[in-house]
């Protein structure tokens, strides 16, 4: 048996079978919950104070609720949006702050919108180190999942590794707890709160968009939706892939975005009654809106390094570049050459694109790998350092 000891506090349908799955490793687990619960495995303690008095390191595995007829089980898209339900998980943290010590370790596993605990919890919490550590489990599959996990994640306050010693007392635990070799994803509270919840939206977004094809199949004939995704899910180079998935400038070419246009024309043709690629559109010009303001911010004159829309050419297709140019000018900015006028900021297109420039003009960075300097944006990295 290991001599770290565990406790879990909420022993629901994500609780107890983590903390059973730790038993059957070799640790020495206690768990408590509201409602009263039974385990041949693990230890079951009357009160938060009891359970943590002797734990190493203490999990909360508290749910964070929607209102009811907010799970999917009957349509929610007109409803106003709401986030989730903080407020058992604030009880649980107080609690936990009252009785544990700073040589302790409490790891929060609950899901969290973006921001979350540096807003609601971080307050409460300052007698022990926080860390946000998410699961990535899947009903029916817990136990096996605990122990066999696609990665680890886990946010401190400062997402400093060197310096994070309860994250690495944590990491520890994991890699004599699991069965494989799980990688490591390690960051701030926010990083780790946008890795859990973007990762199952994309599942989200990847089953809407499978399903607009089979409805598209449905309609127009002479069409199985299974030989379109097979081909699909084979296209391991841009599409099942890291490709793509460096935020920067937005898309363009000949085909993107104009096939996204064109769908939006089939969607409606075939009365499917929703457009998502309507969505995708308005994003993409937002997201090149909100980029030009921010460049603003920095100057009112801005040279753009490029107007091509990919790297290696001189054509102009879909240009986002252009677009965010189109916004520039909007707003009241102005697109300058450095001949003509002075330059204030300039953005920089392409990753690959070398600029040249004194400290009095800034370099706004999208993709965040120019060398910094403290008249480098790096647009996207809003760590405090």
């Amino acid at each position: 048996m290991y001599g770290e000891k565990i406790g879990f506090i909420g022993l629901g349908k994500l609780g107890m079978p983590c903390a059973e799955a730790i038993t059957n490793k070799g640790f020495h687990v206690a768990g408590y919950d509201i409602i009263e619960k039974r385990s041949d495995k693990i230890t079951i303690r009357k009160s938060i104070k009891e359970l943590v008095e002797d734990r190493d390191i203490v999990f909360v595995a508290t749910p964070t609720p929607h209102e009811e007829g907010y799970d999917g089980r009957e349509p929610t898209s007109h409803k106003d949006p709401k986030d989730f339900d903080y407020s058992s998980v604030k009880e649980v943290l107080q609690s936990c702050n009252k009785h544990m010590n700073k040589d302790q370790t409490l790891v929060l596993i609950s899901t969290v919108l973006p921001g979350t605990i540096r807003r609601e919890f971080a307050p409460i919490v300052t007698n022990v180190k926080l860390i946000y550590n998410p699961y990535l489990i899947a009903m029916g599959t817990v136990g096996w999942d605990m122990i066999n996990p696609e990665m680890i994640m886990i946010g401190t306050k400062k997402g400093v590794y060197e310096t994070a010693t309860k994250a690495q007392h944590l990491e520890n635990f994991y890699m004599q707890a699991c069965d494989n070799m799980p990688r490591i994803e390690f960051g701030t509270w926010e990083e780790v709160e946008s890795m859990k919840i973007f990762y199952n939206t994309f599942i989200s977004n990847k089953i809407a968009l499978v399903n607009m094809i089979q409805d598209v199949a449905q309609e127009i004939g002479h069409m199985n939706v299974d030989v379109v995704t097979r081909a699909l899910s084979k296209s391991t180079k841009r599409i099942i892939s890291s490709a793509y998935m460096k935020a920067g400038m937005g898309d363009g070419g000949a085909c993107h975005p104009r096939d996204n246009i064109a769908l939006r024309w089939l969607a409606k043709e075939l009365d499917l009654g929703y457009d998502l690629f309507e969505s995708i559109m308005t994003a993409r010009e937002l997201q090149a809106e909100k980029m030009a303001k921010e460049i603003l911010k920095h100057g009112k004159n801005v040279c753009f390094s490029s107007d091509s829309y990919k790297p290696g050419t001189t054509l102009v297709d879909g240009s986002y570049s252009l677009l965010v140019q189109h916004y520039v000018k909007k707003l009241g900015g102005s697109i300058v050459n450095g001949f003509d006028n002075p330059v204030e900021v300039i953005v920089r297109v392409h990753e690959e694109d070398n600029i040249q420039a004194d400290e009095s003009t800034i370099i706004f960075d999208p993709w965040r790998s120019y060398p910094k300097a403290k008249n480098v944006i790096h647009y996207g990295n809003s760590k405090v350092r």
